[in-house]
């Protein structure tokens, strides 16, 4: 079986995170439609990263001259591979940040009264 285009994987990744982010509010859909395309490409990229430093490493050899001697440095796709994953988070926390909040009754029945308590310390 032939593995999937890099178009089809960032599709299927549309549709998986349109499913998640399903109840973002109406007013926020087109925030959200925006960072849904964003994340599904940060996400095959990310794989396609992954896989390469699982074949090639993280560093190589690398001349800067014939005058001095080769040195080991990091692979850009490494570097490429830490920011994107970051990013890639930092995207996913934008979209749950635009679900509904809890509705407030069963937020008060989770708080243990911790929360209060530390707040209402004077030191």
């Amino acid at each position: 079986m032939a593995e999937k285009s890099q178009e089809a994987r960032i599709k299927a990744e549309k549709n998986r995170l349109t499913k998640i982010y399903k109840n973002i509010e109406s007013t926020k859909k087109q925030v959200a439609l925006g960072l849904i395309e964003n994340a599904a490409k940060q996400r095959i990229m990310v794989e396609d990263l992954w896989k390469d430093l699982q074949e090639n490493g993280y560093t190589e050899l690398f001349k800067q001259s014939d005058k001095f001697p080769p040195y080991e440095r990091k692979r850009p796709a490494a570097e490429l591979y830490g920011t994107t994953s970051a990013q890639y988070g930092k995207t996913l926390k934008q979209l749950t940040d635009l679900l509904p909040k809890e509705n407030a009754a069963a937020k008060a029945e989770a708080c243990d009264g911790f929360d209060d308590f530390v707040i209402s310390r004077d030191d």
